[in-house]
């Protein structure tokens, strides 16, 4: 889709101007993640969208969060959805942060810069 298409983009935009280089593993669908993840490649931090085809986000991560392995990995909801229900639902879950997309890149940049700069210098625990 377009949409996930300039969503790429920007991340991998943002991602070029940080110091250090991190590796974008990019998932269509929630299946497709599952099957990334069991095959053990295990990313530092998950970003995730709410709005996805197949699976949902929050479907998503409730089977994440079920797994004795991956329910560690440490999970950001990167989405446009300011519905206080989702909200609640992925933080009783157990995500990471919940972060609205501004519309703005500049916007976007500087939130992103953020939550990846937190995630740097946390300690990472992988099943």
């Amino acid at each position: 889709m377009e949409d996930d298409a300039i969503e790429t983009m920007k991340l991998t935009r943002t991602l070029s101007k940080l110091d250090e280089k991190h590796t974008l593993i990019q998932a269509n669908n929630g299946e497709e993640a599952l099957k990334i993840l069991k095959e053990n490649n295990l990313p530092d931090i998950i970003l995730l969208d709410l709005n996805m085809p197949r699976m949902n986000g929050i479907e998503f991560l409730q089977i994440l969060k079920k797994d004795p392995l991956l329910k560690y990995l440490p999970t950001v909801i990167l989405t446009t959805s300011e519905n206080r229900t989702d909200l609640l639902e992925c933080y009783k879950t157990g995500i990471a942060g919940y972060v609205i997309k501004p519309l703005k890149y500049d916007d976007y940049e500087d939130k992103l810069m953020k939550v990846i700069s937190y995630w740097q210098v946390n300690e990472l625990v992988k099943g």
